[in-house]
């Protein structure tokens, strides 16, 4: 379940976002399960976030930082990843999450995923799912 106060910051903005993570870089945020319909996230820092089973659909992730970002089980139907970093995202069971989103974004080789969205890129090993 994602800590309301933490929901609250990022639903107030990116920018506001951005500002509370700086002063709170030793946290992983817990927005697990979070309702983030169609909110616009771009350059949002979102990077260790715990977002498993969150609902991202419709959602702009353009220019966000999702570095080890746990997102098992989150939904991205018709979300945006357009340069997004993925480096080390965990994606094993993202829901409608598809080749073509995840090859708009920066790094996403190094994402770990289900073996459906290999996009020609080795999967990492070492990872399986959690």
């Amino acid at each position: 379940m994602a800590d309301k106060t933490q929901l609250e910051v990022l639903k107030n903005g990116v920018s506001v976002w951005n500002v509370w993570r700086a002063a709170h870089s030793e946290l992983e945020p817990n927005l697990a399960d979070a309702h983030l319909i169609g909110v616009d996230l771009m350059g949002a820092n979102l990077a260790r976030a715990d977002l498993r089973k969150a609902d991202l659909r419709g959602s702009n992730l353009s220019d966000a930082s999702l570095i080890g970002a746990h997102l098992e089980g989150a939904t991205f139907f018709r979300a945006v990843l357009d340069r997004a970093d993925l480096a080390g995202a965990h994606l094993n069971g993202a829901q409608f999450l598809t080749s073509d989103q995840l090859v708009t974004a920066k790094n996403w080789q190094s994402a770990y995923r289900d073996a459906d969205l290999g996009c020609g890129a080795p999967i990492p090993p070492g990872r399986g799912r959690t």
